[in-house]
């Protein structure tokens, strides 16, 4: 726990947007849940704190320790995990970076002990948090387990009413951002193009084609 919240606290998330991926995004809390839910309950904005990284990291007796840190060989995956990889070294961490190419990190991207991965959009927090984070998924990269985390997901499940679950989502945002258990620096902003008699052809956060919805404009 104190080495995952050294490396929190090391990393600001507004850097890491700027230098991994221009800007084009909103920084995020570390508990992959954004405002793009529904059920979505802000949380305080966090802030980096290096001093008490590098005090963690020594209570931990992990300051010469090297974490080998894995990304994928692209564009803005690695550079945000080169990102991440320069502010850890700034705090006191010692970290070797591996890329690796795309067909071979997708076939080990649930085995990697400290890695980088990109998660596509589900419309509702509940469905991100379940496929991620909940106790034995196959999906849980990270080998998350807490029976708390997984009774508050079960019972915000059960609730229909986005407003009435975001009680439980704040909840269940706590645990995960006071778990240390991930760094999440952004989300990605996403973009359409067309020509401006095209109308109500807007970009969905899966990139889905409405095309039902769309129509020229004559005007």
């Amino acid at each position: 726990m104190r080495v995952r919240r050294a490396a929190q606290l090391a990393c600001d998330n507004r850097i890491t947007l700027a230098l991994g991926y221009d800007d084009r995004g909103k920084p995020a809390d570390n508990h992959h849940v954004g405002p793009m839910h529904p059920e979505y309950a802000p949380l305080p904005p966090l802030e980096p704190d290096v001093a008490r990284a590098r005090a963690l990291l020594a209570e931990a007796g992990a300051s010469e320790h090297e974490f080998e840190f894995t990304s994928i060989d692209d564009d803005w995956r690695r550079a945000t995990t080169d990102a991440i990889a320069a502010q850890l070294r700034d705090a006191g961490f010692r970290v070797r970076r591996t890329v690796i190419p795309g067909a071979a990190f997708w076939s080990n991207w649930t085995r990697y002990a400290f890695s980088t991965t990109n998660w596509n959009a589900r419309p509702l927090g509940v469905q991100i948090l379940a496929l991620a984070y909940r106790s034995d998924e196959a999906w849980n990269e990270t080998g998350y387990a807490n029976p708390e985390f997984d009774a508050e997901l079960a019972a915000a499940m059960a609730i229909i009413d986005p407003d009435a679950r975001r009680e439980r989502m704040e909840t269940l945002e706590r645990i995960l951002q006071e778990s240390g258990i991930i760094i999440q620096p952004y989300w990605r902003s996403v973009f359409r193009h067309s020509h401006p008699r095209v109308q109500g052809f807007d970009v969905h956060q899966a990139f889905e084609h409405h095309l039902e919805r769309v129509w020229l404009d004559d005007g």
